[in-house]
């Protein structure tokens, strides 16, 4: 028997919050209600470090999401667990971030010192919008002297009401120009905390929800997990087409609405099969049925392109290339 919804397919949806919940203070019109019509477990995945895991919770309920403290898995929880690999229970840790990373630093029994002086036998680093340029200067000079160095995560933008702002992996990239080191990364495209939020619910079939190639997609590939991407966020069709096999999702859709939809409507490899071959290196599609627009052109295109392993679109035909572009591909 068919499965009728997307979200039948899976017992828990593990979903990103900037661009594909939220921009910022705003929410995303119609994502609180597809997660709540979903009748799945939610567990609310952020790579954004400012935000201790209650105040997160309490944020997405302000906007109208349905989330508690112990739904969240932010990237500072996943750093915290990870430093354990690295150093002895009570070390003494430097955080390059928010007042709450350190909180939770704490909370696991480290020592948060602030200054290179201390000798701390660890860096944490995440974002925080009061960072400034001293405790870049801290972080810069203990990672310097070879200690382990774990960031929550390497986003280089954040999405917000106003626009694309410096997220930690611009900062990480200071950090990474001074000290000529690279960090352990503990948040997505690592598939550590996207396991730690399916085992949070005892998930065995979760779908990773997001809108970033390169955090949210790179990150179920890593963990095995199905992956839908939505275009809300920072991530838009011509992204995906160009996408290596890491990064790639296996359902697109415009958004969250597609969770009430047949699995089959946004699966990439179930999208209707294209009349094409390959000249000089770019897809040339032979023809496009009239009904085919949009989105499940976008669909069926990327699938095509992906079978033969070619990353460019050329056709002369304006007419074609006009349907394209309104689907949001680029054509040579």
């Amino acid at each position: 028997m068919p499965i009728s919804a997307l979200s039948h397919s899976h017992d828990a949806l593990l979903v990103d919050l900037d661009g594909t919940l939220i921009r910022g203070t705003e929410p995303i019109p119609g994502a609180a209600e597809a997660l709540e019509h979903s009748g799945l477990p939610v567990v609310f995945v952020t790579n954004n470090a400012s935000r201790s895991p209650a105040d997160t919770a309490a944020h997405l309920r302000d906007l109208g999401f349905a989330a508690q403290t112990s739904d969240v898995m932010t990237s500072a929880q996943a750093a915290v667990v990870m430093l354990a690999e690295h150093v002895a229970a009570g070390a003494k840790v430097l955080v390059v971030g928010h007042d709450s990373f350190r909180d939770l630093a704490r909370d696991a029994g480290y020592e948060v010192v602030l200054s290179a002086d201390d000798r701390p036998e660890a860096v944490l680093q995440g974002l925080s919008r009061e960072l400034t340029w001293s405790d870049l200067a801290e972080g810069c000079l203990a990672i310097r002297r070879g200690v382990p160095w774990v960031a929550s995560n390497v986003d280089t933008t954040l999405p917000t009401e106003r626009g694309l702002l410096p997220g930690n992996g611009s900062l990480v990239a200071a950090l990474r120009a001074a000290t000529d080191r690279e960090p352990v990364v503990a948040g997505k495209p690592a598939a550590g905390v996207l396991v730690a939020a399916a085992e949070l619910v005892g998930a065995q079939r979760p779908l990773v929800v997001g809108d970033r190639l390169d955090t949210d997609i790179q990150g179920a590939v890593a963990a095995g997990m199905t992956s839908l991407m939505v275009l809300t966020g920072v991530h838009g069709v011509a992204d995906l087409l160009v996408a290596e096999d890491r990064c790639r999702a296996t359902h697109l859709a415009h958004d969250l609405s597609a969770l009430a939809e047949p699995p089959e409507a946004s699966r990439i490899d179930r999208a209707a099969e294209l009349e094409s071959r390959v000249v000089d290196g770019a897809l040339r599609l032979n023809g496009v049925p009239p009904r085919l627009a949009g989105i499940d052109l976008a669909r069926s295109v990327i699938r095509q392109a992906w079978h033969h392993g070619v990353t460019a679109i050329r056709d002369p035909r304006d007419e074609l290339r006009s349907r394209l572009a309104d689907a949001g591909l680029v054509v040579d």
